[in-house]
């Protein structure tokens, strides 16, 4: 008969077994990280975007990953400078819209720097976006994670294991020709031009995270011209009609 002690520890394993079961690791060239088990990751173009392969939850959250060659314009204090300040973007009345500020700062995840941001409306009206950014040798990086607001805290646990299994792996050799990792030349910009509308954009409630709860420390993201541009909205319309 087993003790009260080996009993609590057989528990403690399955509670872990049982919550390991429900993620799998996503892998390119230049970084991985926990995907949901029902998410699957497509290249579309130059941009990793991944999703639930429930076509219904699909429009309702997406994570999208891009990189390109350092150029002059990168730096962590230009991406900083860039995420401290509103979005302008096109709504349905057809007047241009704010985004708003959630919060930003500089940290560390898995012991490399990012630069960390939410914004509320910045890539499509009713959504959340939370920016990482960073640089490892030659290479920035951006990764995006927008959810509706009405279905934010659906997706805020699966987004926080993400965020916290997010490592960089780009190696020297990623400028060789890969099929995993296409990156853009030094001149190019991450990502396209943001389209304003998509499914669901007017939503209700669902607050994001507080800045505690947001895993990050210290300033912000993408910027300055040709630096990274986040395409989440782009990708909303284009699952859409597709």
């Amino acid at each position: 008969m087993l003790s009260n002690k080996n009993a609590v520890a057989i528990l403690i394993f399955l509670s872990l077994f049982s919550a390991n079961s429900h993620a799998k690791l996503f892998r390119n060239a230049y970084v991985q990280f926990e995907l949901p088990s029902q998410w699957d990751c497509q290249m579309e173009g130059t941009e990793w975007v991944c999703s639930s392969q429930n076509k219904s939850d699909s429009k309702e959250s997406i994570i999208i990953l891009t990189a390109k060659e350092v150029g002059p314009q990168d730096s962590f204090a230009a991406y900083e400078s860039y995420l401290r300040a509103p979005k302008q973007v096109p709504a349905a009345s057809g007047k241009p819209a704010m985004s708003v500020v959630k919060s930003i700062r500089q940290r560390k995840i898995n012991d490399h720097p990012w630069v960390d941001s939410l914004h509320m409306g910045s890539e499509i009206p009713g959504y959340y976006t939370r920016y990482l950014a960073t640089i490892k040798d030659k290479l920035a990086i951006l990764v995006t994670l927008s959810a509706h607001q009405k279905y934010y805290t659906k997706y805020s646990n699966d987004y926080f294991k993400a965020v916290e299994s997010l490592r960089v792996v780009a190696a020297k050799e990623l400028f060789a020709p890969r099929e995993l990792a296409p990156v853009k030349p030094s001149g190019e910009s991450i990502g396209g031009n943001v389209n304003p509308m998509a499914p669901g954009a007017d939503g209700a409630d669902g607050a994001p995270p507080s800045e505690s709860e947001s895993s990050g420390n210290g300033t912000t993201f993408l910027g300055l011209g040709i630096l990274l541009l986040a395409i989440a909205g782009y990708f909303f319309l284009k699952k859409k009609k597709s």
